[in-house]
């Protein structure tokens, strides 16, 4: 009988300590996506808890939550470029660090017009990081080990979506060495450090071969067009329709208009726009383009109302609300797998357009229920029709990037994802900005406490039939998408969709 022995040589040692560097930085950038994921949940589970601690008004409420959603989708795609010229690695730990001293400004605001300021900051700063993360799983993982990670990945979205809001309601009821709301943020602090620490040690520099150049001139434009579109409406109600905000909201019309002239000067220029405009051409992606807005709409008005409707008007602790919504995040994950896997193979668009229809159907009953219960409603009451939107919500977030990307050339993908994720942010922020007309505007001023609570149910109820309304220009839009989702292989419109998972949102509570 001959044995035999394996040696090991410095190249083996070698390429075994490679292969454990490279699951250390995957946990790492993964586990950045998770508090970026998580933040965003967090925050509105608990909003009712800071505008009482702080005093905000409901201007700085919707601030709060649009000034980072505003933020993070101005600096995307530009946090994208800036990896690809400089690092992926440096930008990442760029925009961890300063994740990580927002979040601590966040926690230690003084006074609400601080804490806005520093949420600002840390969308800001969400927008260095997460763009590096899936940048740097491919420059990290060959092509045949990329489904398990982006496996992994989709597991992390999910996560986030149901622990996020379970997370701020505890945190919030726990209420911590007497710092109430504050350590939904302050969490953010060890989380971010040790990112920092062993992201410098493990994680491998890389850059693109041919970096576009940036576009800051499209950054400012994009910004400043949507600034003067989303203040006159958060803030023109308390301050009574003044003509300023009448001027802004149209001069933003303008300042459109000149960013689509600039960048297509810019396109014929050097070629690296921030809006590649050739796209738009496609008539599939200029329609998932519309849809992906007109969604982020929607969604921004349903959850900031929702959860001010729960603990305000119902007087709900955050910790029944984050509870409440569990069923909801658990129908969102079931069908989106479902939808993905098994249907929209089989039926293509018109999966995404019953999600629509399902949706709204939801929406339906939930409107029904909350004028029949009333004030007594609970939370099981609740269950049937958060089931249903989450199923139909589930039914169109998966394959909507992929429907949207089908058509577009290979050598666009990137762009057009980046495009995608940039616009459903922007949607977002107006959707929150327009919670001022359709919710506040409908309740009133100084409503004396025992009829506040009857009035949020009814802003509730009027608010949903706005959101019921979106979906229904949703499903006629989603007549434009292809019928069939047309895959181009590895390295086209397979990659840039999974390049839009982290940015796959399923906002909850």
């Amino acid at each position: 009988m001959t044995s035999t022995t394996t040696s090991i040589t410095p190249e083996s040692a070698a390429l075994a300590a490679a292969d454990r560097r490279r699951w250390f930085a995957l946990a790492i950038v993964m586990t950045a996506a998770f508090m970026d994921l998580v933040d965003v949940t967090i925050v509105n589970i608990a909003i009712p808890s800071i505008q009482q601690d702080t005093g905000a008004s409901f201007s700085s409420i919707q601030w709060i939550t649009a000034g980072y959603a505003l933020a993070f989708a101005a600096g995307l795609i530009t946090g994208g470029r800036l990896g690809d010229i400089h690092g992926r690695k440096k930008l990442f730990l760029i925009g961890i660090a300063g994740f990580t001293l927002a979040s601590a400004l966040c926690g230690f605001a003084a006074n609400p017009e601080m804490l806005v300021a520093s949420r600002i900051l840390q969308g800001a700063m969400a927008a260095m990081m997460v763009p590096q993360v899936l940048s740097i799983v491919h420059a990290t993982f060959p092509a045949h080990e990329r489904g398990k990670v982006f496996g992994l990945f989709g597991a992390v979205v999910g996560l986030g979506a149901v622990s996020g809001p379970l997370l701020g309601a505890l945190l919030t009821e726990w209420n911590l060495f007497g710092l109430e709301w504050r350590p939904i943020f302050l969490i953010n602090l060890p989380v971010g450090v040790a990112g920092l620490i062993l992201g410098t040690k493990f994680i491998t520099e890389s850059k693109a071969p041919k970096a576009l150049k940036l576009d800051l001139v499209g950054v400012v434009l994009v910004t400043l067009g949507l600034l003067m579109l989303l203040y006159p409406l958060t803030r023109g109600r308390e301050l009574g329709w003044p003509l300023w905000g009448y001027l802004s909201m149209a001069g933003s019309v303008l300042v459109f208009g000149v960013l689509i002239a600039y960048e297509r000067m810019k396109a014929a220029r050097d070629g690296s726009p921030l809006i590649e405009l050739s796209l738009f051409k496609v008539k599939s992606f200029a329609a998932g383009i519309a849809v992906q807005a007109t969604f982020g709409v929607g969604l921004g008005i349903f959850f900031l109302v929702w959860t001010l409707y729960m603990q305000m008007g119902l007087g709900w602790s955050a910790l029944r609300a984050g509870l409440t919504g569990v069923p909801f995040s658990i129908a969102v994950s079931v069908a989106a797998g479902l939808s993905v896997q098994k249907l929209v193979p089989r039926f293509g668009r018109k999966v995404l357009q019953a999600g629509a229809l399902t949706m709204a159907a939801g929406l339906l009953l939930y409107i029904w229920e909350a004028g029949r219960y009333g004030l007594d409603i609970a939370p099981w009451q609740m269950a049937l029709p958060l089931v249903v939107m989450g199923l139909g919500m589930g039914l169109i977030v998966a394959p909507l990037t992929d429907a949207v990307l089908s058509e577009v050339p290979k050598e666009h993908s990137g762009s057009a994802s980046g495009l995608i994720n940039t616009v459903q942010q922007m949607g977002n922020a107006l959707g929150l900005g327009l919670v001022s007309v359709v919710f506040f505007g409908s309740i009133g001023d100084d409503l004396a406490p025992p009829r506040l609570g009857q009035a949020f149910v009814d802003g509730f109820q009027h608010s949903l039939w706005y959101v019921a309304g979106v979906l229904g220009v949703i499903f006629l839009v989603m007549f434009a998408l292809p019928a069939r989702a047309v895959r181009q292989g590895e390295g086209g419109v397979v990659e840039a969709e999974l390049l839009d998972l982290p940015r796959q949102r399923e906002p909850a509570a």
